[in-house]
């Protein structure tokens, strides 16, 4: 989780969820709304040492975070309080598995195309091009947060393929004001998320309990995940980025219904 967290600017989620999934299954689908409210807490760290990592090299955009945060906040609140709709409780809680699973191919199939783009310079950083624009920005921030808040997840994944569409952003920049943006958001969501799984019959302590396993270890991967991603040349992490993408979207997307 930390290792691709700090990598790609993601949080963490997109790997934690799956393998949760994968070993231990989703019960009553109860579990899914456990495994997001203990991710959510992983993202915090995750992210909070993969900035640490790219204040070094001076890669964060401020100007960028600071139109990000406000409705990422607003965008997480919004996703939290839809993700325990009755819609999504009991047995139908797969269906947020299945939201989850899709929106991966999105971004892997986003991605494919990006090799074919000849206008991306070959550093990941070059800010000639981007596309300065208030609203656009507010816009992937909020749209960051609402998949935060409902799929428990950092937004990362949302966060920096938006930046690369609306806001012609280099994928090692975005990666980084990403990073920057879940530290809120995902303390937030994590808050919020957490407070509410009594209405799921779960308990807040199994969420840390969690949470506090994957923790430390998690730290650590953010850190060197983020100083590789530096390291690295673009279109390796591209690559691990879409690979990571298809895994999970697999494995979202073959979740049968509980019941």
């Amino acid at each position: 989780m930390g290792l691709f967290g700090g990598l790609l600017g993601i949080g963490g989620s997109i790997v934690m969820i799956p393998a949760l999934v994968l070993f231990f299954g989703i019960g009553q689908g109860q579990k899914q709304h456990l495994y997001q409210a203990s991710a959510m807490i992983c993202n915090f760290f995750v992210a909070s040492s993969a900035v640490l990592a790219h204040k070094k090299t001076k890669v964060l955009m401020p100007q960028i975070i600071k139109l990000l945060i406000p409705l990422a906040v607003a965008g997480v609140i919004l996703g939290v309080l839809f993700s325990n709709l009755s819609f999504f409780a009991g047995t139908r809680s797969y269906i947020l598995t299945r939201i989850f699973g899709g929106f991966m191919l999105y971004v892997a199939g986003y991605n494919c195309l990006k090799f074919f783009d000849k206008r991306e310079d070959d550093t990941g950083l070059d800010t000639s091009n981007i596309r300065q624009s208030v609203s656009l920005t507010t816009l992937v921030g909020l749209a960051s947060g609402f998949a935060a808040g409902l799929l428990g997840i950092g937004g990362g994944s949302v966060c920096v393929p938006l930046q690369q569409v609306t806001l012609k952003m280099p994928i090692k920049r975005a990666i980084a004001n990403s990073a920057a943006t879940i530290i809120l958001i995902a303390a937030i969501g994590a808050t919020l998320k957490n407070a509410t799984l009594a209405q799921h019959g779960l308990a807040i302590t199994d969420s840390i309990k969690i949470a506090i396993m994957v923790i430390p270890t998690a730290i650590l991967g953010g850190f060197i995940g983020a100083r590789l991603m530096h390291i690295m040349p673009k279109n390796i992490v591209r690559i691990a980025f879409i690979l990571l993408m298809l895994a999970a979207s697999y494995r979202l997307l073959t979740v049968a219904p509980t019941g």
